[in-house]
């Protein structure tokens, strides 16, 4: 027995139906763990592909999006508005065990791609749908980008504004998509599960406002329960100056978190003040709310005193907790990261990219292998699934099959 065939998805016949984003890379994931995912394009290609030349996108030689989320994936172009491309499609979803989607409601309809289209050719079908808004109420088939439903809709955006006065703040590409996609994974492993025990498969649903609601959960509980939070203040007005950020003197940034009383005199002692712990307006924690803007004066003064990497030595020296604030051209370098299994290299070693974020004990996930060119797979897909030669031929010069 190979050591994929010891992956806890081997054989897992997985659709990707879907674009953009989060829908796709729960697919992603499920092919670290060895299911084989079928990745369906119309004609054009998916335009996921291009989203690296879109306006806005820094120009890369390399299309690091589709590198991503199109790992170790197979594709198959077909043209379902074609009555022959959807019977291919009905073929490949009989043997199939997860069918993944987030085309809009009314087009899957019109398609015949919807749950209840797919259900009656295989019962065993775990049907896992991804929207914007949720499948139910007056949004339902209102469409959205993470930007839009999770990070906006939430309050996260008007949130972690630097300060009530500033504008809400701009996400980055796929900030909400990628913990959607870890939810909708969940959602299929859970199916997964409850098919293995009554032999059923079945519809689940994920959706961008309810991970981005989900994520802002604890403010948004306390909301629910009539708590009224304050405008956010300035950093410099920060109510608690032991979580904050702070600022050091090659201009790199720390996030300073101490929930703990007792490392808040060897934090004066690492920053060299320990008098300040016996000064009246902060021996105790009243005193240091009521006197909060002049002891983040007097940090920030420390703080500027050293780089960051010579605070981080003496930081964790003495168990402080904090973080550094990273940059992307960090990212590469470190050492936690690789180690930790969180950054890994491309099977063929043309350089890192992001694992999914959990591992299994014991279980070696599938080196992430090139994402496909369009229609790569697509001969190869439809032999596997029985198709003969002259059918295929058929389809190809109905331009039904693409690739």
């Amino acid at each position: 027995m190979s050591d994929h065939d010891q992956l806890p998805f081997a054989g897992l016949k997985v659709i990707d139906c879907a674009s953009f984003i989060a829908a796709p890379a729960a697919a992603t994931i499920l092919s670290d763990f060895g299911a084989q995912v079928v990745k369906i394009e119309p004609p054009e290609g998916d335009p996921f592909r291009e989203l690296y030349r879109s306006p806005g996108a820094t120009p890369s030689e390399r299309n690091y999006f589709w590198e991503l989320d199109g790992r170790n994936k197979r594709s198959l172009v077909l043209d379902l508005k074609q009555a022959e491309g959807l019977a291919v499609l009905h073929r490949l979803v009989r043997e199939a065990d997860v069918f993944i989607t987030n085309l809009p409601l009314p087009v899957r309809r019109r398609l015949k791609v919807d749950h209840g289209s797919l259900e009656s050719l295989n019962p065993r079908l775990i049907y896992a749908s991804f929207t914007a808004y949720g499948e139910r109420g007056p949004e339902a088939d209102k469409t959205g980008f993470d930007s839009t439903a999770y990070w906006a809709r939430s309050g996260l955006m008007d949130l972690v504004r630097a300060d009530h006065t500033a504008p809400p703040s701009r996400s980055v590409t796929g900030m909400g998509d990628h913990p959607s996609a870890t939810a909708l994974y969940a959602a299929i492993a859970t199916a997964l599960f409850r098919r293995e025990r009554t032999g059923r498969g079945g519809l689940v649903r994920s959706s961008l406002v309810a991970n981005g609601l989900w994520a802002n959960g604890s403010l948004t509980q306390g909301a629910l329960n009539g708590t009224v939070f304050p405008p956010r203040l300035p950093r410099e007005q920060s109510p608690n100056p032991l979580t904050n950020l702070y600022r050091c003197r090659d201009g790199r940034w720390l996030n300073l978190i101490i929930l703990n009383e007792r490392q808040f005199l060897p934090l004066l002692d690492t920053l060299g003040c320990p008098e300040l712990g016996e000064d009246p307006r902060f021996a105790q924690v009243p005193q240091r709310r009521t006197h909060h803007v002049e002891l983040i004066e007097l940090l920030d003064r420390q703080f500027a005193q050293r780089d960051l990497n010579d605070w981080r030595d003496r930081l964790d020296a003495a168990g402080i907790t904090f973080g550094l604030v990273g940059t992307l051209a960090d990212i590469a370098g470190d050492e936690q990261m690789r180690a930790a299994g969180a950054l890994v290299p491309f099977a063929d070693g043309s350089g890192l990219t992001v694992s999914s974020p959990f591992e299994i004990d014991g279980i070696t996930k599938v080196p992430p292998g090139k994402a496909p060119a369009l229609g790569e797979h697509s001969e190869a897909v439809l032999r596997d699934a029985g198709f003969s030669s002259d059918e295929i031929g058929r389809l190809r010069s109905a331009r039904v099959l693409g690739g």
